[in-house]
Formats: structure tokens, sequence, C-alpha cells
């Protein structure tokens, strides 16, 4: 809003600009839509108020005579009443025993490497020029990449390519991920008082290093965990698969009664580090980093006194069927034989249709009936009466909370904060992600709720939506319910730097 002064017969007259109008016309349309869904979101109770009113006025009007006739009738239909009862209380019986069994995340652990693995921008290009092949041509294609990709300077790269030359083995490659898996579930069992043996379930997932034994193996061994316990190591599913993960665990908690689950969201580089020339294989170099999550899933009513959240949906979008989309993400090899993942210029597009895809499938499950209305409407006009209307995007604020974008890249933030019409809050947890931790693959939505925790803004029956994007190509969400007011868990990834953050990421 702006106002021009001029002074007019000795007074100073006020014109206001044409912005004036359209700001306050902004102004009233937000409040009509605000009071358009509390109408909505309330209208049960409008109609209840006025009916349960009339009960209570006839019900004042009952004689004696009439209370006695009711008595009457009720006693001449005894054994309509027993049978009743009984059907209700078998119903009833059946549908406990059959319904789905509430999901508990009791406490989750994130993995912070030692300071001394930060790839600060000057080494990491050092490194580049002492350690790969690389002409000038590639790495000035890194160093704008890094430079634009908001990534800040205390991001991790593992211990084997700090090295010169680096130690690409199979041996360096096992030390990375027993850092991180084994960093984040020493914090998970001394946080949660857990003993390793009460655990039932454990999925594992990590796409691009898939040792045997398994990685899931890798930690029975380790934590001696129990002879039955039901393990999975899931790979090559992307950044997107601590969604799938969750779902596997979420599965089969529905099978196994008063059991815990331990799911467990890494990635490993050592082995995966491209040392070719090719660009679209270069940008993981320059965005992936170390990192990992275990979090503690439960079935057992006692639990929830103790957890965090309660699972309220997961929805998996699956695009493998479209060719572009198959090989958007792609691991392979370049024309010199070096392996390496390349990423398509048609990422962005394609993630956009996979979002389109989830939330349709989402948006009923969470939205409120007003949004969904809207919605109805717009694509009633659209179909059937050919109208020219733009499609309506939902406000998806209105069903959550918080949002963990994953942290895949700066572009994918943006797209999605453009496309949801987020607010700059909505996605600080997924660009200080970024920032402080790189691309951390699939642990990352991990990182993001960790944040939220460390400033205090999550409160009881807050709803969060984690989202993610992985190979394949895959999009996949889970929504979340607080349980309590929600305190950071001790030996957070953020605790040594909150107060610093946010940041300005500089443009």
């Amino acid at each position: 809003m702006s106002t021009e002064l001029t002074n007019t017969d000795g007074g100073v007259q006020v014109h206001l600009t044409q912005r004036l109008p359209d700001f306050l016309q902004r102004v009233n349309l937000k409040y009509v839509k605000l009071g358009y869904h509390y109408l909505v979101s309330h209208i049960s109770t409008l109609f209840l108020v006025p009916l349960m009113a009339v009960i209570i006025v006839q019900a004042s009007q009952l004689n004696s005579d009439d209370i006695h006739q009711l008595w009457l009738h009720l006693h001449y239909n005894l054994v309509s009443l027993v049978v009743f009862s009984v059907v209700f209380v078998l119903g009833s019986t059946v549908y406990i025993m059959t319904r789905p069994r509430s999901v508990y995340l009791v406490d989750y652990s994130c993995y912070r490497p030692p300071s001394h693995l930060q790839a600060k921008f000057h080494k990491f290009m050092e490194h580049s020029k002492l350690i790969g092949d690389f002409d000038d041509s590639a790495l000035e294609f890194q160093r704008k990449i890094l430079e634009r990709s908001g990534l800040g300077e205390e991001t991790y790269i593992p211990e084997a390519l700090h090295r010169i030359p680096p130690r690409i083995s199979m041996v360096a490659a096992r030390e990375e991920a027993e850092q991180a898996m084994f960093g984040a579930l020493d914090k998970l069992f001394a946080s949660t008082n857990v003993k390793p043996s009460d655990i039932g379930i454990l999925v594992v997932n990590c796409s691009l290093f898939n040792p045997t034994p398994s990685l899931s193996a890798m930690i029975v061994n380790k934590y001696k965990l129990r002879g039955n316990i039901r393990s999975f190591n899931l790979g090559g599913m992307g950044c997107s698969a601590s969604v799938i993960a969750v779902d596997l665990a979420k599965d089969m908690l529905q099978v196994h009664r008063n059991t815990c689950a331990v799911v467990v969201s890494t990635e490993n580089i050592t082995q995966n580090w491209y040392f070719g020339k090719k660009k679209s294989m270069l940008i993981p170099n320059c965005l992936f980093r170390v990192g990992g999550a275990a979090v503690l899933l439960s079935n057992k009513p006692a639990d929830r006194r103790r957890a965090k959240y309660k699972l309220v949906h997961v929805v998996r979008t699956h695009r493998g069927a479209d060719d572009t989309a198959y090989r958007c993400v792609y691991q392979e090899q370049d024309e010199a034989g070096i392996t390496g993942v390349s990423l398509s210029k048609d990422l962005m597009a394609i993630a956009g249709g996979a979002l389109k895809t989830n939330i349709t499938t989402l948006g009923p499950l969470v939205l409120p009936i007003s949004e969904q209305l809207i919605f109805f409407a717009t694509l009633v006009a659209k179909k059937l009466l050919n109208a020219k209307v733009k499609p309506y995007i939902p406000d998806f604020k209105l069903a959550f909370d918080h949002f963990c974008i994953h942290a895949g890249g700066r572009a994918v933030i943006d797209e999605l904060e453009k496309n949801l019409q987020l607010l700059p809050v909505h996605v600080e947890a997924s660009r200080m992600t970024l920032h402080r931790f790189g691309n951390i693959s699939s642990s990352s939505i991990w990182y993001e709720l960790a944040y939220i925790e460390a400033k205090g803004r999550m409160r009881k029956r807050n709803r969060v939506w984690q989202i993610a994007f992985g190979s394949g190509f895959k999009c996949n969400s889970a929504v979340w319910v607080a349980l309590r007011n929600v305190k950071p868990s001790p030996n957070s990834p953020w605790e040594d730097c909150i107060d610093r953050y946010p940041v300005e990421i500089v443009a």
C-alpha cells in the first residue's frame, strides 16, 4: 500500500494510489474465504444445536402418562431390545479386533558426523582438482552448482573422500554405512531405553550400497537382535525410500501384535562418487552428503503415552510405467565407462506430475470439506461445462501445520513452495536442512522434523506432512499428528547450531 501527499489550498490532500483498492480487495477476499471455511467446517454444529433445542423442548412437554406408555412399549419389545444389544456387542467386538492398529512414532534420531568431515567449498574444489580427471569446464560447472545449490559450508562427505587419493573400497563403504547407521541407532536406543532384544521388525533402506551380507544383517550382528526378527533391506528406491520403509513397517505392525519396529534410512557416497566429466552426472557430487536416521515405531497401546506422533496416512505414487520418468534419475556409465547417477533436465517437470498425482489421492484424506467442495466445483466447471477456469490448487495450509519437503535441492524446494502456495516459514526446515546438511537422501525428512522440534514449534495435535521424491520415479507422502507438545530429543542434530538458524540463503 502506498499514498501520495499533495498540498491543496493550504491543506494536505491524500491521494490513494491504485494499489490501495487492490490491497483492500485482497484483504476482503481473505476474510471471505476464512468465513467460508469456518462456516463449512462447523455446519454440523450449526444444524445440531437447533435440533437439540427442539428435542429438549419436546421432552420437557412429556407428562407422566407419556413416560409410562414409553416404558410399556419398551417392556413389550424386550426381545427386540436384547437381540439389538447382542448384535451391537458382537459387532463392536469384531470392529475392535479387525480395525487397523495405531502406529506410534516413539522417537527418532539423526546422525551428525564429526566436524573433521565437513566439506568446505574451497576444500571441495581443491580435492576435485586433485582426485578427478576434471577439465576446466567440469570444475567451473561444479563451482557454479555449489554456489547456487543452497548448501552451506558445514555439510559432510565420508572419510574416504577426504583422502588423496580417495580410498574407494568395500571396506571404506562399509565404514561409512556403519558410522551413519550405528551412530543414529546408538542415540535412539539411549534416548528411548529400548533394548535391542525388544525389536521385532527391522527395515533398512539405502539405494546405492547393497553389500552381502545386507545392511540389515549388519545391524542384527552389531546389536545381537533376536533370531526371529522380521528384517528387510530396501535398495535402489531413491530419496523417498524412508516413507516406503515406514509404510512397510506399518503393514508389518498390523500383523504382529505388541511389538516395535525400527526403520533405518541412509545413503552411501564412498563408492558412488563420480570421477568423470559428464555434467548431468557431476551434480550429485555437489549435492549429496553424509547422513542417516533411525526411527522407532510401535503398535503397543502403552507406548502412546510416551510417543511423539501417530501415523495417520501414507500415500505412495509410482510413475515408473512412463519411460521418461523411469530414466530421469538413472545410474549408468558415461562414454568413458565411469559409473555415476545421471539427473535428467526433465526432472522438475516429472516431479511436478508425480506430486499432482500424489496430492490428488492425499487431498480427500486430509483437506477440510470446504476445500474439497471448491476443488470439486472447479473440476465440474472445467470438465462438464467446458469453462475456462484455472485448476484449483487446494490450500494444504488448512490441512497441515508443518511441512517436511525432501531437501533434494534448491529447485525442488522452490517448486513446491510455488505450486503449493506455501509461506517461507513452511519451507524453512527444508531450506535450513539443505544448507546445514546438504541432500542427505531419504533421511532428510527426519532432520527437517528435528529442526521444527528444535525451534519449539511442534504443538499437540499439529499435523505434519513429510513428502519426498525418488528415482523410479516416485513421490511419497506420510502424515503424522503430534500427540503432545514435542521437545527435541537429546543429541539432536541441531543441538549445537539451532540458535544460528534460519540463515539467509544468497541467491
